[in-house]
């Protein structure tokens, strides 16, 4: 096996719980991989760590290594193993909507439409909320948006009433939920895989630490495969120490949700068809420009070598 490698993580949140699944049941260090974790200082800052040299493999979005294509064809960082699959992102509405529908969104004549809290902390979020709008025949420049906060500050623009729906992802979900001043109407998820967090890295490492990222992905698919056949309470009660402060029973709601309504892939292959559904939101919203080649960015050859061909 190879060098000890530095794995950026993107940032601390709930939808990663496989992979800290991953390093607190040591799949990775059963493979033989030596793994140090350490988190991005941003995250728009993590693919530009692995270009020069502070991290040898992040997990993100593919959108990140998307725009590092856009703005350069040579770009040569890849993806490869998909964990979260799924969006993780929720709309969650101040009154009961069990019927959603994205017409909900939209303004009539008489009414400007429901205020909306739009999640900006990073870019994917929009970029897929307005594809789905405009496949919904809804001009995404139409809908009543407020001015952008970040998620915790539009959880309480919810909470006082000065928003009546947010996007928002968890912790901020099952608060709103569990607080008694939010209700679910729509998870993004139900919108199926669409390659929403990989492992990404550069061609030159993937090249030359084969082995580590065959390592990588087999430990993942470990986690994968624990994930979805231990109780939520059980994984819960392993990834705690990464969520500090988070109370065991709602961190267990957080992950069956995120469980039960598709958001982690059960598998790491990421195909073609996903990574397009993806990039078709990034066009569509005018994140980028260039229809950038499935085989240019992800090495999924990666994931079959790693569990012999039957990813």
């Amino acid at each position: 096996m190879g060098r000890p490698i530095v794995l950026f993580e993107n940032m601390r949140a709930v939808p990663y719980v496989p992979f800290y699944l991953a390093a607190e049941r040591g799949d990775w260090a059963r493979e033989g991989a030596e793994v140090r974790i350490e988190t991005s200082p941003a995250t728009a800052q993590t693919a530009a760590a692995l270009l020069d040299g502070r991290a040898d493999v992040s997990w993100g979005g593919p959108m990140r290594v998307m725009l590092h294509h856009d703005a350069d064809r040579d770009c040569p960082l890849v993806c490869f193993g998909q964990v979260v699959s799924g969006e993780p992102f929720v709309l969650v509405g101040r009154h009961a909507n069990p019927a959603f529908r994205f017409s909900d969104l939209a303004h009539s004549r008489d009414w400007p439409g429901p205020r909306i809290g739009v999640a900006v902390d990073v870019p994917t979020p929009w970029m897929t909320f307005q594809d789905d709008l405009r496949r919904e025949g809804i001009d995404p420049a139409a809908i009543n948006r407020l001015p952008d906060l970040p998620m915790a500050e539009n959880l309480e623009r919810l909470r006082a009433g000065k928003a009546d729906v947010v996007q928002l992802f968890e912790p901020y979900v099952d608060r709103a939920v569990a607080g008694g001043f939010g209700h679910v109407w729509h998870r993004f998820a139900v919108r199926g895989d669409m390659s929403y967090t990989s492992f990404y890295t550069t061609r030159r490492f993937a090249a030359e630490e084969r082995a580590t990222c065959r390592a990588l992905v087999r430990g993942i698919a470990a986690a994968q495969a624990a994930l979805f056949a231990e109780p939520a309470a059980d994984i819960a009660g392993q990834v705690a120490g990464w969520f500090p402060g988070f109370e065991p029973a709602a961190l267990a709601r957080m992950i069956e949700g995120y469980r039960s309504s598709g958001v982690w892939a059960r598998s790491p292959a990421l195909p073609a068809a996903t990574f397009v559904r993806l990039k078709a939101s990034l066009l569509s919203g005018g994140l980028i420009g260039y229809d950038v080649p499935y085989d240019r960015a992800v090495d999924d050859a990666i994931t079959a070598e790693a569990l012999g061909g039957s990813a």
